[in-house]
């Protein structure tokens, strides 16, 4: 389904309405303190209205004051963390949130993922996420790294519906099976790794449309995950990738070249498989 793709603070709604912007700055690998304060003022600056962390990235505490000193209304910065494997389960969710909330200083959150399926916890997880979500503590959740099987085991029991499903995404791993799937439950697909881990850069028909285009490689991949209606969070700490990576909304691939792109799929990962991660 084609949405509408207008700038850089643009937003698709999410099943309940709430609005997700759909470009945004991951910060995994980014170190907490300086380091991720400045990526993410920098990228607030340029225009980002979307932060993507997580409690295993030790680093809420540098995007909560980076949001908070950035001088952009909290209202208008969509923040988005995730409870990590260890903590999953009921009441070990509802305290592994109450501490992402405090090391991040808001009073808030815009979207809480369970962060990867934990066989025998999942279920329990979801409920505490529903929770928080009746309790008005977060505008939306979701998970994230669920492949098919592991929605249709949540999806019975669940009382909400995921309203994001955040995945390892590129051309090397488009996996339209489950997008198609997402997409008839109302569950918006979000990319994690869109830039292949620096690899975009050795696909020939990548830098092909990136010279025909004028663009790097990089903003072709980001231009072709909001064309294929995924929100993307593109992680960087270096600001002039920061600035580039949203370089995307004066130019439009066509049919023909979205599919060139979907014909690099391989079915290959390079991040770990959710079937045996954790293992």
């Amino acid at each position: 389904m084609e949405k509408n793709i207008t700038d850089i603070a643009g937003t698709w709604p999410l099943a309940n309405g709430v609005e997700i912007p759909y470009l945004g700055l991951g910060v995994w690998q980014a170190e907490d303190g300086a380091q991720v304060q400045q990526a993410v003022k920098w990228a607030l600056e340029a225009g980002y209205r979307h932060i993507d962390t997580a409690s295993i990235y030790k680093n809420e505490e540098g995007v909560g004051q980076a949001v908070r000193e950035s001088g952009v209304p909290r209202t208008d910065v969509f923040v988005t963390s995730k409870v990590w494997n260890n903590d999953q389960g009921y009441d070990s969710t509802l305290r592994a949130f109450d501490a992402s909330l405090k090391r991040l200083g808001l009073e808030t959150l815009d979207l809480y993922l369970i962060h990867w399926p934990v066989a025998g916890k999942s279920q329990d997880t979801w409920r505490a996420l529903e929770q928080l979500y009746a309790d008005g503590r977060v505008r939306a959740i979701g998970v994230s790294n669920f492949l098919q099987h592991h929605l249709e085991e949540l999806l019975p029991e669940a009382q909400v519906k995921p309203m994001v499903n955040q995945l390892e995404f590129h051309p090397w791993l488009v996996q339209p099976e489950l997008q198609a799937y997402c997409q008839q439950h109302g569950i918006q697909y979000q990319a994690w790794s869109p830039l292949m881990q620096g690899k975009v850069f050795e696909q020939d028909v990548v830098n092909d449309l990136a010279a025909k285009y004028g663009k790097s490689p990089a903003q072709i991949l980001v231009r072709w995950d909001l064309q294929r209606g995924v929100v993307t969070i593109p992680k960087s700490v270096k600001q002039a990738h920061i600035v580039s990576n949203a370089n995307v909304f004066d130019f439009e691939l066509t049919a023909d070249e979205l599919a060139y792109i979907d014909g690099l799929d391989r079915h290959e990962r390079l991040g770990p498989d959710p079937d045996t991660f954790p293992g």
